[in-house]
Formats: structure tokens, C-alpha cells, sequence
């Protein structure tokens, strides 16, 4: 019995395990078909084209963090097996490409035996590992192709013309040339003046007003304007681009600087001036709204030249006929009877024509001089600078004639020129000298604040120069310090007819050890210089002051001196220049008077107030009458004569000698005068003051011998 059942236990196990093996295969066989039918459902990635893994690649592998805790690649567990029922599509994550070459998908590993079946409602499956992906080499790309301007030929043959020898023959000044290929080098050659359709409109404006320079008393034959055609050819129309250029460089210069160098019109006229540079000529034209206007503020901006300017429109449009000559004859004016008191009217056949120049109707029986003819003759005289008397005097028909000039727009073209040589900012306030109206005006904030009648130098070597400087100081009781040309020239031959002439004349004589001669008046009220110097030291040793010869003043011509400025009312010029070179530490002329004696004071400037001595025979009044005046020197003659010649040539300055102002050794004296003496300051310093040292407040006693005398002045005495 026992046997039995042992032998019942045994096939009853037998029997299980053979069931428990059958089932387990049919399970397994069931699930790897499930796994199967799953993994075709699941979409593979393409193999990538990606280079061998590098160091780096293997040395630090990337992780991704899901939640709080990140797991790294390399040990990612592999998905579980899914249950028999899964076998519907499931959509899985896509795997993360690796950093090497690309893996198959882990196959599902099967359950153990005995283990119980994980639902699938429970099972999370971990996420695959993220890994950098390495991005595909890039393809090499070609340049970015940028449209060429439209004006490219242009360009190209701007440069070509620019770098070539051909823009020597084209623009003569090397200076040009030089500004021209910095400006357009700077821009890429790009033209300025010239279009494909034709000129530009910076071309049209700077082209209308360069034909238009006659405005401005200029000859548009200067600035010759070249033609662009349109659909020209690019090297015809860089060729047009640079004659422009040149055109505009010559007319901005000339406008600012004149078309005529003053030196080349006499020796004794000097102005510092500014030339505009070539290189901010042209990028001013490039970046004005408009041309024209930039153009036109290189002329002078003074108030009396656009007066003048307007003058000139007015003078052309008038007719230029000359009309008929006024014959010379008596002089014609109106009398009147001693007894009747009645008007004498004198009778002339030149009267009718005198009427029409004059611009006065027609009468009947128009013979004789009567008073509106008499009025209309006295005031063309004042216009012209000549005594207002109403007298029909052989000066006057001159003058009607026309015959210093040859028309009034001639006259009004030489005075604006001269307007270019003075400075363009003629200063908050400053002092105008005109030579040929003999008068001294002041302005200060662009209105005139006082004037003055002067006296000139004589026409000749002793003309007064023409320049621009500032007054510095004003010396009351100066010592006249004779200059060296009438020390030379005059005095000293006149000292070897007559030992006692400088005696007589109350002057000193100095001679220096090198044998030049010096000699100066003491302060006083007979003094050459009167009470009062205005010093503004210039290369021309020339200064304004007081006179004793009052009665010059009187005259309508006042052209006497040697060079220096007689001023009429002296006083009343030092208060109104202190109160502008002093602010606020001006004097009165009575606190000016009251300083006169014999000792030197010197009132020095805080503010230097410019001096503009200047030559204009036709300039606008106050009133808006053009008024003209003699050409006392002659310079209106050889000024227009330069104009009309080689604008090139006239632009060129010429040098001329100046006059030594040295020791002029050897000079031998008449008995009485010794010539053992050391030397002094020079002339210059004796003139306007050491520019080392202050001015000296009182007379210095110099080291060398001094002869002394009471001054007892001649009828003859020359006086600066």
C-alpha cells in the first residue's frame, strides 16, 4: 500500500510537470508573438549619416532628467515585456539617436517562470536616454551676390580718370587735384555732378549759378560749364564731372579771396587772408540742401557789398548808351542881382544836354541855368564826393563825362572785388578807414557809433597803405618817433644845408653806434603827433592821430600826410574806442584831456578793437545813394585792367621789396653833431613799444648823447 502510493505521488508530480512545462512554452510562444506584433507597429529611425564618435563623444555621454532623478544612457533598463492583451498598436517614443552609429531596438525580455504578470494599466515604461545630436557638417555656401549701382560705368571710369595723368591737364592746382581724389576715393566714386539720365540736381544748381556770376561783378567766361548728355558715354561724363569740379573749386576760391592778389596792385596794401580749402569746398556742395547757396556764401557776407551788388543790377539795367559829351566851358552857376534881388539866370547851349544827363524833362526855351538844374547838379556833386555848391565847374563836367571811369558798373565790379581782400569777420567792433571819403567811421553790433573826417597820405610813395589790424593801446602825449624814410630822405639832407634846422624844429638827434640815425619830437602841444596816438603796430609803421594843423580838415581833398592818419577830433575818438577796448574802464574825453602834458600815458586795450583801412570810391550811403568818389591813388585803373586780363595770372601773388628800416651806417653829421654814441632800441620799438616789456608810462631818457632845443617850428615843417 505504501508502495503504491509512493508510486501515485511520483506520476501525479510527473504528470504536473509535464503540464506546467507544456503551458509555460505556450505562454512564452504567446508572448513573444504579442512582442513581436508590437515591435512591427513601432516606426524605426533611418540610419544616420553621422561621423565616427569622437573622444568627447565617449568621455562624457549626455543624460536626461525626467522629474527629480536622471538615469544615465549607458544604463537605461531595458522596456518590459507587455501582456498577451497588448497586442493592439501601441504608439512608443521614438529612440533617441545615440552619438555613435545607430543600434537596433532591445528585444522584450520574457517573464520568469513562476512570476506573477505585471499589469499593464501599472507599468511605466522609463524613457529612452537624450543625447545631443550632432548636427550634419554644413554644405559650403556660396557668396551673397550684391547688386552693382547703377552708375558703376561711371565710377569705374571716374577712377580710371582720377589715378590717371589725365586729371593734371584737367584741374592745374595740385592742391585740387589732391582734395579731388580723397573726395571721391571716400565715397567709392561715386559722382556727384554726373547721372545716367544726365547732370544731377546738385549739378543743375551749382551749373545756374557759376553762369550767373556776373551778379556778383564776376565773369562767368572763368568758370566754364561742360555739358552732360544724356545716355553719354561713362568716360565722357566722368570727363564732364571733373571740368565741373574745377569750375566750382575756382569760384569758391576766387569769391573768397578775390580774382585779383592786391599785391599785384600796388606794394603797399597787405591783408591776411584765408583761402577755402578744396577738400571742405566740395563736401560742403555734397551735403547743401542747396547748391546755389553754398556756393554763394564764399562772397563777402559784409552789408556794404550786397548793397553794392544791389547797385550793380541797378547800374546794368539802366542803358549803357553814353549819350552825349558835355563840352567844357565857363562855369555856370546862379546869382543874383545885388540891387533887385532877383535870380540871374545865365544862358548855355550845353545846358539841354546837361538836362539829359542829369535825367531831368525837357523845357521850353531850355537854355538856361536855372534852379532845379542848379539843385540837380549840386546833388550829383555830393555823390560823388565833389563840394555840393550847385556850380557847373570844369571838375564837375568831369565828373558827369564819366571820365575817371568808364561805366558805373565798372566802378561798383572794382569796390566789391576789393570787399574780397578784407576779412570775413570784420569784428564785434571795429574802426573802416575809407582813404578816398577821407573818413573814419566806428561800428560796433553792425551799427555806426561815431565818425570822423581824416587826413590822408599823399597820393605817391607816401599813400596811406591799405590793411588790417587791431588797436592795441592809445598814447596820450606821445613822442614822434620820424620815421626812417623822412629821417633819410628829408631830414638829413636838409640838416647839411642847415645845421640848425632840426633845432629850429624842436627834434632830437640820436646816432647809434653803427652810424644809423634816429630822430623824435617830445610830447607836447605842438607836436607832430598832437596830444594823441592810436597804435595798432603793423609791417607799414603807419598809426592814426592828432594833429596841430587843424585847418586841413576844412578841405574836401585831404590828401597831405606821409602815410599816418590825422584824426579831426582826437578826444572824442580815444572815449568812444576806450569805452569799446576798455569796458566798463573807459574815459570821458574830458578825463582824456585832462592827462595832457609832457609825459607819455598809455590807455592799453583789455579788448583790441580791428582797424580796416580800406579804398572804396563807390560804396551805398546811409540813405541808400550810391555815392562815389575820386580814385585819389589811381587804383580803380589798374584793378580793372587785371580783371579783364589772365584770371590765372592775376591770382598769383607777387613779392616786393620792402624798405629797410636798418642802421644806415657812415652817416656823416655837421660840426656839432657827434657820432659816438651806442646803440638804442629799434625804430619798431620806439614806434609802438617793446612787445617784451609795457609800454612806458612816462619819456625814458635813452643812453645815447641827445641834442635838445626848443621847438620854434617853420612855415615848411613836414609832418607825418
Amino acid at each position: 500500500m505504501q508502495s503504491r502510493r509512493f508510486d501515485q505521488i511520483l506520476t501525479g508530480t510527473a504528470i504536473a510537470l509535464v503540464l506546467g512545462l507544456t503551458c509555460a512554452a505556450q505562454t512564452a510562444s504567446a508572448q513573444s508573438a504579442a512582442n513581436a506584433a508590437i515591435e512591427a507597429k513601432v516606426p524605426m529611425p533611418e540610419p544616420a549619416n553621422l561621423p565616427p564618435p569622437s573622444a568627447a563623444d565617449v568621455a562624457a555621454p549626455s543624460t536626461e532628467t525626467t522629474g527629480s532623478t536622471a538615469a544615465p544612457a549607458a544604463t537605461l533598463p531595458e522596456p518590459p515585456a507587455l501582456p498577451p492583451a497588448a497586442s493592439q498598436d501601441v504608439a512608443s517614443p521614438a529612440p533617441a539617436a545615440a552619438p555613435a552609429a545607430p543600434t537596433e531596438m532591445p528585444s522584450a525580455t520574457a517573464t520568469a517562470p513562476g512570476a506573477a504578470p505585471v499589469p499593464a494599466a501599472t507599468t511605466s515604461a522609463p524613457e529612452p536616454a537624450a543625447t545631443v545630436a550632432t548636427p550634419e557638417p554644413a554644405k559650403p555656401t556660396e557668396p551673397t551676390k550684391v547688386a552693382a549701382p547703377a552708375d558703376q560705368p561711371i565710377r569705374d571710369a571716374l577712377r580710371e580718370l582720377i589715378s590717371g595723368a589725365k586729371l593734371t591737364h584737367m584741374i592745374e592746382r595740385k592742391g585740387d587735384r589732391t582734395a579731388v581724389e580723397a573726395f571721391y576715393a571716400s565715397r567709392d566714386y561715386e559722382p556727384l555732378f554726373a547721372g545716367n539720365e544726365g547732370p544731377t540736381a546738385v549739378a543743375s544748381q551749382a551749373i545756374n549759378h557759376l553762369r550767373n556770376a556776373d551778379a556778383d561783378g564776376m565773369d562767368p567766361a572763368d568758370y566754364p560749364v561742360p555739358s552732360f548728355q544724356s545716355g553719354g558715354t561713362p568716360a565722357a561724363l566722368a570727363e564732364a564731372e571733373m571740368r565741373l569740379v574745377s569750375s566750382v573749386l575756382d569760384y569758391a576760391r576766387q569769391a573768397q579771396t578775390g580774382r585779383v592778389h592786391y599785391s599785384r596792385v600796388s606794394a603797399d596794401i597787405y591783408y591776411e587772408q584765408v583761402a577755402p580749402q578744396p577738400l571742405d569746398i566740395l563736401h560742403k556742395i555734397a551735403t547743401a540742401r542747396d547748391a546755389e547757396a553754398a556756393l554763394d556764401s564764399y562772397q563777402p557776407p559784409h552789408a556794404a557789398y550786397k548793397a553794392l551788388r544791389k547797385k550793380l543790377a541797378e547800374a546794368r539795367g539802366k542803358s549803357d548808351a553814353p549819350g552825349a559829351q558835355i563840352a567844357q566851358g565857363p562855369v555856370l552857376e546862379l546869382s543874383v542881382d545885388r540891387h533887385t534881388k532877383q535870380a540871374v539866370l545865365m544862358s548855355d547851349e550845353r545846358v539841354p544836354a546837361l538836362r539829359a544827363k542829369l535825367g531831368l524833362d525837357p523845357v521850353k526855351d531850355d537854355a538856361f541855368y536855372d534852379k532845379p538844374l542848379a539843385d540837380a547838379v549840386a546833388a550829383f556833386q555830393k555823390e560823388h564826393g565833389l563840394s555840393g555848391t550847385g556850380r557847373l565847374t570844369p571838375q564837375t563836367v568831369d565828373a558827369i563825362n564819366g571820365k575817371r571811369l568808364e561805366r558805373v558798373d565798372q566802378l561798383i565790379i572794382a569796390n566789391m572785388e576789393r570787399w574780397r581782400w578784407l576779412p570775413r569777420d570784420l569784428g564785434h567792433a571795429h574802426v573802416i578807414l575809407n582813404i578816398p571819403d577821407y573818413t573814419l567811421r566806428v561800428y560796433n553790433n553792425g551799427a555806426q557809433v561815431w565818425m570822423t573826417r581824416v587826413v590822408v597820405g599823399k597820393p605817391g610813395v607816401h599813400a596811406t597803405p591799405l590793411l588790417s589790424e587791431t588797436m592795441k593801446y592809445i598814447t596820450v602825449n606821445p613822442t614822434w618817433n620820424v620815421p626812417p624814410s623822412i629821417v633819410y630822405n628829408e631830414y638829413l639832407p636838409a640838416l647839411q644845408q642847415d645845421p640848425t634846422v632840426l633845432k629850429r624844429m624842436g627834434l632830437n638827434l640820436v646816432q647809434n653806434r653803427d652810424g644809423s640815425v634816429h630822430i623824435s619830437q617830445p610830447p607836447g602841444e605842438a607836436n607832430a603827433l598832437g596830444r594823441i596816438r592810436f597804435n595798432f603796430p603793423n609791417k607799414f609803421l603807419v598809426y592814426q592821430h592828432d594833429t596841430p594843423d587843424k585847418y586841413l580838415f576844412a578841405h574836401p581833398k585831404r590828401a597831405y600826410s606821409h602815410g599816418c592818419m590825422r584824426v579831426q577830433d582826437p578826444a572824442k575818438y580815444a572815449e568812444v574806442m576806450t569805452g569799446l577796448g576798455m569796458p566798463g574802464h573807459g574815459y570821458t574825453q574830458e578825463q582824456i584831456k585832462g592827462m595832457f602834458g609832457s609825459a607819455e600815458i598809455d590807455l592799453k586795450f583789455t579788448n583790441p578793437v580791428p582797424v580796416h583801412i580800406t579804398y572804396q570810391t563807390a560804396f551805398v550811403d546811409e540813405n541808400g545813394n550810391l555815392q562815389t568818389r575820386e580814385d585819389v591813388y589811381g587804383r580803380d585803373a589798374t584793378l580793372l585792367a587785371l580783371l579783364k586780363g589772365d584770371h590765372k595770372q592775376a591770382e598769383i601773388p607777387v613779392a616786393h621789396a620792402q624798405p629797410g628800416y636798418g642802421g644806415h651806417p657812415n652817416v656823416k653829421l655837421p660840426p656839432g653833431y657827434g657820432n659816438d654814441y651806442s646803440g638804442g632800441p629799434s625804430f619798431l620799438d620806439r614806434l609802438f613799444g617793446s612787445p617784451a616789456q609795457p609800454a612806458p608810462q612816462g619819456r625814458q631818457r635813452r643812453a645815447q648823447r641827445t641834442v635838445t632845443t626848443q621847438y620854434a617850428p617853420p612855415s615848411t615843417a613836414r609832418r607825418d
